[in-house]
């Protein structure tokens, strides 16, 4: 008889995935200064959408005799690309993953922002607030939102 010897071989651990929800990122962010001066960037690019939605929208009205309720999708549909291209390569400077995508996501965001924003701002002017203050107040509500998702979805590193 021979005694045999058992050696055991450790099996290796689980890969550990390092997965943080989207709150601890968010907390985390703001820690750092640097996204603090993404979102005064993308605050800047919003006043420029802000500007070129205005303008579009005279254009398309006084100028070439537009329907106001087209005039206001065709407004918005230049002031989301003019934003989508300096987010993209001013705010974010995400010019790693293919422009397309990123537009989609963009796009997507900007729709839940817009939604967002305009339940705010009929819900202030049921509540008496004045027309004009309630979507100031109104697209400040809805800054935050749309910054947080163009950030970790459209533009993620």
């Amino acid at each position: 008889m021979s005694d045999e010897l058992t050696t055991t071989v450790p099996l290796p651990a689980p890969a550990r995935t390092h997965r943080v929800g989207p709150l601890l990122r968010v907390r985390h962010g703001m820690r750092h200064t640097h996204n603090w001066l993404q979102l005064v960037r993308f605050g800047a690019v919003g006043a420029s959408g802000y500007v070129v939605n205005l303008a579009v929208f005279a254009v398309c009205v006084h100028v070439l005799g537009i329907d106001y309720k087209l005039s206001a999708v065709i407004a918005w549909v230049v002031s989301v690309l003019n934003n989508f291209v300096l987010n993209r390569h001013w705010t974010f400077d995400a010019k790693h993953e293919h422009p397309v995508r990123q537009a989609v996501r963009f796009f997507t965001v900007s729709l839940i922002a817009f939604g967002f924003t305009y339940v705010v701002l009929v819900v202030l002017v049921d509540a008496g607030v004045m027309k004009v203050l309630a979507q100031a107040i109104a697209i400040m509500a809805g800054t935050p939102l749309s910054f947080v998702g163009q950030k970790l979805w459209s533009f993620r590193a």
